[in-house]
């Protein structure tokens, strides 16, 4: 990824959280019940924003939200996040999650997309408009219209960086040769290349589909993996006490894309991602779990 006078447009989702702390996740025609509800704000494009934000990156959010969602902007707006191209609608409620999260931390999730399907070729050329050559467009896949906003970004000669995550069938309707950097976890990289293949081959597999794009594959408690114009590197998962996952792999890609845009190495912006993710999973909450860069940087003199 080049670096310089970029910018950086994060075109993604805002969501708030409705977060239930259960013995175990429901199963069909099961009642049980929630031990604590917990609202957060959320969404993987609000998140993201928030650790590019935290990490020191120049970066614009563009989205939706209802009127009930007022605050989510705010929060941008806290983690230095320019909102100039946030659009708040009083037609659509905010996109929502309903998120299980069990005694190990771990969590199931609903997406309900609200205002975050809302997104429009109309709203899309607008705000690519002000976006040029060499800068940098960040896309997950919780908005509505992301195969034509991949064209024109492509068209505008920006980098394109697209964590595939929720992956479904929508990822196939964009033009994935546009993309010049995926960041996704093993399950989305199996969907991707149609692979039940270990970690290894996974990423030598991406590389031959992609042959022109970065890849960076998370492996959760394993770590991660890079294969790009700077090789091949591994990093190892920093061990702590998992509290809950829900924002680690958005903390991650955020984390990752700032030190990439600042022009570190991917070894470095690896072990930044690393250490601030494993920071997320040890707080309650996805958007208030994002540490700030200080915190990061303290994180491996401990």
């Amino acid at each position: 990824m080049s670096e310089g006078n970029m910018k950086i447009l994060n075109f993604g989702s805002l969501n708030i959280d409705y977060v239930y702390s259960v013995s175990h996740f429901v199963e069909k025609g099961e009642t049980i019940s929630s031990n604590t509800l917990d609202v957060f704000p959320g969404g993987k494009g609000l998140n993201q924003s928030i650790a590019l934000g935290r990490a020191g990156g120049d970066v614009y959010h563009a989205g939706i939200i209802g009127e009930d969602g007022r605050f989510l902007s705010e929060l941008l707006c806290d983690a230095e996040v320019d909102t100039r191209y946030l659009r708040i609608s009083e037609d659509v409620r905010t996109g929502n999650a309903v998120i299980q999260k069990d005694r190990k931390g771990d969590n199931c999730i609903i997406l309900y997309g609200g205002a975050n399907q809302a997104v429009t070729k109309e709203m899309a050329d607008q705000v690519l408009r002000e976006f040029h050559e060499g800068d940098c467009l960040i896309l997950q896949n919780e908005i509505s219209e992301i195969p034509y906003i991949v064209e024109k970004a492509h068209e505008r000669g920006m980098q394109i960086v697209l964590n595939p995550s929720p992956m479904d069938e929508k990822i196939f309707d964009i033009n994935l040769n546009h993309i010049d950097c995926f960041i996704l976890n093993e399950v989305e990289a199996r969907t991707l290349v149609q692979s039940d293949a270990d970690q290894d081959v996974l990423l030598k597999q991406l590389t031959q589909r992609f042959p022109h794009a970065e890849i960076v594959l998370t492996l959760g408690e394993n770590g991660s993996m890079y294969a790009g114009t700077e090789g091949v590197a591994e990093q190892k998962a920093y061990k702590v006490e998992t509290v809950d996952t829900t924002a680690a792999g958005d903390t991650f890609t955020g984390y990752y894309m700032a030190a990439r845009l600042q022009g570190q190495t991917v070894k470095k912006a690896l072990h930044m991602a690393s250490k601030a993710s494993a920071i997320a999973v040890s707080m309650e909450g996805a958007a208030p779990s994002i540490p700030k860069k200080d915190e990061v940087e303290r994180f491996e003199e401990d």
